[in-house]
C-alpha cells in the first residue's frame, strides 16, 4: 500500500530535498507540496494525504495553526508530522497540544524520516527519544489538575492501567511483559482507551493522562 505524503515548507529547497528522500522508497509518494500554512491546509483538504510534514516556521499560517486546523477537520483524517530545526520545549508542546502525532529534528538522518511517515501512516505516534523524555517531565512536574477528568470514567480498570504505564514512555513489548499479556492484547487496550478518549495517538494519550491527574507529578 502508498502512504501518501505533502510536505510543507517555505524553502523550497528544503522540499525538494525531502521529496528525494521519501520518492527514493517504493512505498512512499508525495501527492502535494505548500510553501505557507494556509495552502499546507488547503492542499491537505484536496488530497486528504496519510501523512503532512509541517514545518513550524512559516508565512501567512505558521505550522502550529495549520497543525491545529488540520487535527480540527473532521473530514480530514491525515496525521501531522511537525519537523523543525530548532528543538525548542515551547514547539514541542505546542505542536502536541496543536494534534501533531509526530516531532523530528530537520537534522535526523534520512532513514529517520522514513520510518517517522511509516509509523505515523500506520496510526502511531513519534517523537525522538530525547523529545519524549522532556514531555514526560514536563507535565510530571505540573500541578495535579483540581477536577476529575470525566473521561476517565469511561475507561475499564485495566485501560486505566495501560494508559498510566504508558505515561511512563513504555512501548507496547514493555506494557505486555510488565503486565503478563500479549503485545496484541496491549494493542487492542491501548485502541479502545484511545477511541473512548477520543486521542489519536499515544503522545496525546501521555499529555492526557498527566492533566487529567491519572498519574501524579514525579511518579515514576
Amino acid at each position: 500500500m502508498t502512504i501518501s505524503v505533502v510536505l510543507a515548507d517555505d524553502q523550497a529547497m528544503v522540499r525538494a530535498g525531502l521529496r528525494m528522500i521519501l520518492e527514493a522508497e517504493d512505498d512512499l509518494e508525495v501527492v502535494g507540496e505548500a510553501s505557507d500554512g494556509e495552502e499546507a491546509l488547503a492542499i491537505t483538504r484536496q488530497h486528504q494525504p496519510d501523512v503532512v510534514l509541517m514545518d513550524i516556521q512559516m508565512p501567512r499560517m505558521d505550522g502550529l495553526e495549520a497543525t491545529r486546523r488540520v487535527g480540527q477537520e473532521t473530514t480530514v483524517r491525515s496525521r501531522v508530522v511537525v519537523l523543525t530545526t530548532f528543538e525548542r520545549d515551547d514547539y514541542v508542546f505546542e505542536a502536541l497540544r496543536a494534534g501533531a502525532s509526530g516531532f523530528l529534528l530537520k537534522n535526523a538522518p534520512p532513514e529517520e524520516l522514513v520510518h517517522a511517515v511509516r509509523i505515523v501512516a500506520a496510526g502511531d505516534a513519534l517523537l525522538a527519544p530525547s523529545v519524549t523524555r522532556r514531555v514526560i517531565a514536563e507535565y510530571a512536574q505540573r500541578p495535579a489538575p483540581a477536577k476529575h477528568d470525566p473521561g476517565l470514567d469511561r475507561l475499564t480498570e485495566r485501560e486505566a492501567q495501560v494508559l498510566r504505564l504508558l505515561a511512563t514512555g513504555k512501548s507496547n513489548a514493555e506494557l505486555a511483559t510488565q503486565l503478563y499479556l500479549g503485545e496484541g492484547t496491549i494493542k487492542t487496550h491501548v485502541s479502545h482507551l484511545l477511541a473512548k478518549l477520543g486521542l489519536r495517538d499515544r503522545v496525546q494519550a501521555v499529555v492526557f493522562a498527566y492533566e487529567s491527574g491519572l498519574v501524579e507529578p514525579g511518579e515514576p
